[in-house]
C-alpha cells in the first residue's frame, strides 16, 4: 500500500489511534488497585524502577490515574489483551492525545486545560517531521517527563517558565543531535546573555519571554518574516504600532526582511540605551544605508531630545525633593512628575518611526510636565523663604515687646519699693 504523505497521513494515524484507545483507557480506570510499583521499584534496571519511583510526583498520579491508564488494555497486565509496555515514539502523541484531545473527558479533571494540543502538534515542525518517519524530533515526553509530568506552575516542572529554555536546549543545544538538521546550537547561550534571558535568570522575572512565547509550544515553528513583528508586538505593542506607521515597514516587506529581528536580532537581543543610540544606529543602519545618509543626523537629533528631557526631569525632581526636605507640601507635584516616565517611554518607542517628529512630540509633552514641576518647586521655595522672613520679623517684634514689658515691670517694681529704713530721714536732713 503506498504511503500517504504529510499531515494527512499523520492526522489519519492519530485519529485512528484516538478511536481505538479511548474505551481501553476508560476501562483501565475501573480495574482493581494496581500493584505495578511493588515489583518495579525494586528492580535493578533503572529503566524499569525509575518510573515507579517518579510516578507519585506526576500530576496524573495525583489526579488518580495509574499505570494502566497509559499502559493497560481491556484485560490489564496482559500483552495479548492489549498491554502497551512502551509506546513507540511515533505513537506517543496519539497515546497522550487520547485523553488530552477529549473535551468531555478532560472537563472532569481540568476544564480550563486546552484540548487542541495534539492538533497544534500535528501542524508544528516537530509533528510534520514525525509524520515523515523522523522519530528523532521532539514528542510529548521530550518536553513533559513521561512518568513525572508536573504542572507549569511547579518550579520543578520542565515547562516552568524558568526551565523552558533548558528543556528546549536538551535537543537544540546538542550539536550531535541537531547536526542532521543543519540548525545552529548556540540559541540557548545567546538567550542567556540577552536582555530577556537576564530578566529571567538574573532578576527572576517569570514574565520575561522565553522560547515558547515566540515559537509556540505544541505548535512550535520558527516565526515567519511577515509575523515576526506581530510576535514581538505581543509585548512591545507600542513599538510595533510605531514601526507599522513608518516607511520601513513596507520597505522591509519588499526586501523580505523580518521587522524587529533585522535591527535587534532574535535570541541575542541586547538592551539599548539613549547614550549609545547614535553609535548603534550608525552600525545597524549602515547595513542598508550608504555613508553620508541624513538618517545619521536624525538619530543625533533624537538622542539630543531624549537627553534634554532626562536632564529636565532630573532637575525638576531634585528641586521638588529640596522643597520637600524643607518641609513644604509638594507630594502632588511629585506624583504628577512621574508621568514624565511615560512620556520618555513613548518618546523612546517613537524611535521606531525613524523620524524626529513623533519623538519630539512626546519629548515636548514630557518637558511641559517637568516645567510644571520646576514651577511648583520654585513657588514652594519662595513661600518657604517668605515664611522664614516673616518668622524672623515676627520674632524680632515679639522680642522687642518682651523687652519693653520687662523694663516696665522693673520700673514699677522700683516705684512700689518702701524707703530704706537705714537711710537718713527728712528731719535729720534739715538738722
Amino acid at each position: 500500500m503506498p504511503r500517504r504523505s504529510g499531515i494527512a497521513l499523520w492526522t489519519g494515524f492519530v485519529l485512528a489511534g484516538l478511536g481505538g484507545s479511548r474505551p481501553a483507557l476508560a476501562n483501565a480506570q475501573t480495574l482493581a488497585p494496581e500493584k505495578c510499583a511493588e515489583c518495579h521499584i525494586g528492580l535493578d534496571d533503572p529503566r524499569l524502577s525509575d518510573p515507579a519511583r517518579l510516578f507519585p510526583n506526576d500530576v496524573h498520579a495525583q489526579t488518580g490515574f495509574g499505570c494502566l491508564a497509559c499502559h493497560g488494555g481491556r484485560t490489564g497486565h496482559d500483552a495479548t489483551g492489549g498491554f502497551l509496555h512502551k509506546p513507540s515514539r511515533r505513537d506517543i502523541p496519539g497515546v497522550c492525545g487520547s485523553c488530552h484531545s477529549d473535551a468531555a473527558f478532560m472537563r472532569n479533571f481540568n476544564p480550563s486545560l486546552r484540548v487542541d494540543q495534539l492538533t497544534e502538534y500535528v501542524t508544528s515542525v516537530h509533528g510534520q517531521r514525525l509524520a515523515t518517519g523522523d522519530t528523532a524530533v521532539a514528542t510529548c515526553i521530550d518536553c513533559h517527563k513521561a512518568h513525572e509530568t508536573r504542572p507549569p506552575s511547579d518550579p520543578q516542572s520542565t515547562v516552568f517558565a524558568a526551565n523552558v529554555a533548558a528543556t528546549c536546549a536538551g535537543c537544540h543545544a546538542d550539536s550531535t543531535h541537531m547536526a542532521r538538521y543543519g540548525i545552529p546550537t548556540d540559541q540557548f547561550e545567546q538567550y542567556r546573555g540577552s536582555v530577556h534571558g537576564k530578566l529571567m535568570f538574573d532578576e527572576g522575572d517569570m514574565s520575561a519571554p522565553t522560547c515558547n512565547d515566540c515559537h509556540g509550544n505544541h505548535g512550535a515553528v520558527p516565526p515567519g518574516l511577515s509575523s515576526i513583528r506581530n510576535v514581538c508586538g505581543q509585548c512591545h505593542a507600542i513599538m510595533a504600532d510605531f514601526f507599522s506607521q513608518s516607511g520601513h515597514a513596507e520597505l522591509f516587506d519588499r526586501a523580505g526582511l523580518p521587522g524587529c529581528e533585522t535591527c535587534h536580532g532574535n535570541h541575542d537581543v541586547q538592551p539599548v540605551s539613549d547614550e549609545f543610540l547614535p553609535d548603534r544606529a550608525a552600525a545597524v543602519c549602515s547595513r542598508c544605508h550608504e555613508p553620508g545618509d541624513t538618517l545619521g543626523a536624525e538619530f543625533l537629533r533624537i538622542a539630543g531630545l531624549l537627553d534634554s528631557l532626562k536632564t529636565q526631569f532630573s532637575h525638576s525632581r531634585e528641586l521638588l525633593e529640596t522643597a520637600e526636605n524643607a518641609g513644604m507640601e509638594v507630594s502632588q507635584a511629585q506624583f504628577e512628575l512621574e508621568a514624565v516616565n511615560n512620556a520618555l517611554t513613548k518618546a523612546r518607542s517613537a524611535i521606531h518611526t525613524f523620524s524626529v517628529g513623533p519623538v519630539e512630540e512626546n519629548v515636548d509633552a514630557g518637558l511641559k510636565l517637568t516645567d510644571g514641576g520646576i514651577a511648583r518647586a520654585t513657588a514652594a521655595m519662595a513661600e518657604h523663604r517668605f515664611r522664614r522672613v516673616g518668622l524672623a520679623f515676627s520674632s524680632a517684634i515679639i522680642l522687642v515687646l518682651i523687652s519693653g514689658i520687662l523694663l516696665k515691670i522693673r520700673q514699677l517694681d522700683r516705684r512700689s519699693s518702701p524707703p530704706d529704713a537705714t537711710g537718713p530721714t527728712r528731719k535729720d536732713a534739715h538738722a
